[in-house]
């Protein structure tokens, strides 16, 4: 199930990359029975049928917005994520197309004293600093994208004197902005606690790395089975190894938003700088964890550089499920919680 070095160079349209500016989010909206992808690499080809060793008939550039007009799931596959994406001009394959939808929100009239959750319902957003000294500037080198989380702690009048929130990081307090309208309050009921009857010594989640799968019981009974990402097999730049390590464990901390990347800024557009890493639940000491990503849609693949990534809408479920059990308004809960077994 492993990804080859020549897969992931037809995928990516690395073979032939050169230099391309990604665009500004439009804003447009997709045709009826359309579905909306953002190019969520530095690029992906397009080919003229839905294989791997099909014609390359264009690329398209990260951040892009493709509308598609279905999806498909053929038996040439590839096997470990055999879905496609049919566009005008041929077909890309899902791994690094992020499904997203442009969903624009009423502004809250008032904040709890901890902040609100909220996730980004826009393909992405650009983010602003503000000064006394330098005034409002965007925040070029990152960007806040779909399914991201993000504690909002103030309403402000923005740039363009419109109603703008700002976001504070849990770990790190750095501060930006972003638009009102591009992000949604999560309720409280969405991020209660699941099968509270439940003992918690009866919950267990067991992950294959062979078959990059993710299992929850209560008892013997499985609740959710699904595909992961876990990690790829090498060295990271801090000397701990990227794959995902196998044992027995037990959830550690849970955090509905974190900030994840190489502690530090850079100018490159999609640098390790991942904002917002939705619904994070901390098993490993070095920080592995399992949480929702928005930066792949490549599940059924190791792609990670450690933790076992799902997509958002599992991931949440799994963080309301799993113990210790965190109220809607906690940053974080720490405690000796659900059994990880990872083999």
């Amino acid at each position: 199930m492993s990804l080859s070095r020549r897969e992931f160079l037809k995928l990516s349209g690395l073979a032939a990359l050169t230099a391309a500016a990604p665009p500004l989010f439009s804003g447009r909206q997709t045709r009826l029975g359309a579905g909306l992808g953002r190019v969520a690499y530095e690029s992906v080809s397009v080919f003229d049928a839905p294989l791997l060793n099909a014609r390359t008939v264009g690329y398209r550039f990260r951040d892009e917005l493709l509308e598609f007009h279905y999806q498909l799931s053929p038996l040439a596959g590839p096997a470990y994520n055999p879905l496609w994406y049919r566009i005008e001009e041929g077909y890309v394959h899902a791994a690094f197309l992020q499904p997203v939808q442009e969903v624009l929100n009423p502004v809250l009239e008032s904040l709890p004293e901890t902040g609100q959750l909220c996730r980004l319902s826009v393909p992405f957003t650009q983010p602003y600093t503000y000064s006394r000294a330098a005034g409002w500037q965007p925040e070029n080198r990152f960007r806040l994208y779909y399914d991201s989380n993000h504690w909002v702690t103030d309403i402000v009048d923005g740039p363009d004197g419109s109603p703008w929130y700002q976001i504070t990081e849990s770990w790190s307090g750095v501060q930006y902005y972003a638009q009102a309208a591009h992000l949604q309050s999560i309720p409280y009921e969405d991020m209660t606690p699941l099968s509270v009857d439940v003992p918690a010594a009866d919950k267990r989640i067991e992950i294959s790395v062979a078959q990059q799968s993710l299992t929850a019981y209560e008892g013997n009974q499985v609740v959710l089975r699904t595909f992961i990402s876990s990690g790829v097999r090498n060295t990271g730049a801090a000397g701990l190894p990227t794959q995902t390590p196998t044992g027995s464990f037990n959830i550690a901390s849970k955090m509905p938003s974190i900030y994840m990347g190489d502690n530090r800024l850079t100018d490159t557009l999609g640098d390790r700088f991942l904002t917002g890493v939705p619904w994070t639940a901390f098993f490993a000491e070095g920080g592995y964890a399992i949480h929702g990503s928005y930066w792949h849609n490549n599940y059924g693949a190791p792609m990670s550089r450690g933790c076992v990534n799902m997509r958002p809408d599992e991931a949440r479920w799994l963080y309301r499920w799993v113990t210790p059990q965190a109220s809607p308004s906690q940053q974080e809960v720490r405690g000796n919680g659900t059994r990880v077994i990872v083999r």
